[in-house]
């Protein structure tokens, strides 16, 4: 994950979000439409500077960038320093789990899917949002140079990898919006232990 980016133009990627008000905030009500109702256990993994857990209401996150975590925080969310290979939570201490254009960024997504099913509640729920390798808006962000900065060294992902990756971690995909090259993915933890038939 390229942290030292985030680190050192932390404002520059926070401002994009008053610069582009109207995709950021499509992109947020697709969020909110599938995000349950959020209690003292939901958390946002790469909560960045709290652009979708603060109007959310999601008062916990993980962030491994401590510019961005301060951003988090001056937004009244609480921010554990982590990468979301090495969640530093308890199993299945979390009611929901939030992920918004995080996984074009891991070096090893079926690793974090993992961690994010350890810490899910059975039958918790996994809401993630990502730009789609396909879509009309990998190529527009790749040459607008604000954008370029951060996502030069991304990963994009087709919708139904993401579907993979989730079935091969214990989630079951509940619901799709895909939209415009943003796809909005709800997924559920199968009570049974993806590990089990490993």
């Amino acid at each position: 994950m390229p942290e030292d980016v985030f680190e050192r133009f932390a404002e520059e990627y926070d401002r994009w979000f008053e610069e582009h008000r109207a995709e950021y905030h499509a992109e947020l009500a697709r969020v909110r439409r599938l995000f349950p109702r959020p209690d003292s256990r939901a958390v946002e993994v790469g909560v960045g500077s709290g652009r979708f857990a603060a109007p959310l209401g999601i008062t916990l996150g993980l962030e491994p960038s401590l510019a961005l975590a301060r951003m988090a925080r001056g937004r009244g969310i609480e921010v554990i320093r982590g990468r979301g290979e090495a969640i530093p939570i308890r199993d299945g201490s979390c009611s929901s789990v939030l992920m918004v254009t995080v996984i074009c960024f891991l070096d090893d997504p079926v690793l974090v899917f993992r961690e994010l099913h350890r810490i899910l509640v059975p039958g918790g729920t996994l809401v993630l949002g990502f730009i789609e390798r396909e879509g009309e808006i990998a190529p527009k962000y790749l040459h607008e140079r604000g954008k370029l900065r951060f996502l030069s060294r991304a990963r994009f992902y087709a919708s139904g990898e993401v579907r993979h990756l989730l079935g091969c971690t214990g989630f079951r995909v509940a619901t799709i919006d895909s939209r415009a090259g943003f796809s909005v993915i709800a997924a559920r933890k199968d009570c049974r232990d993806p590990c089990a038939s490993r």
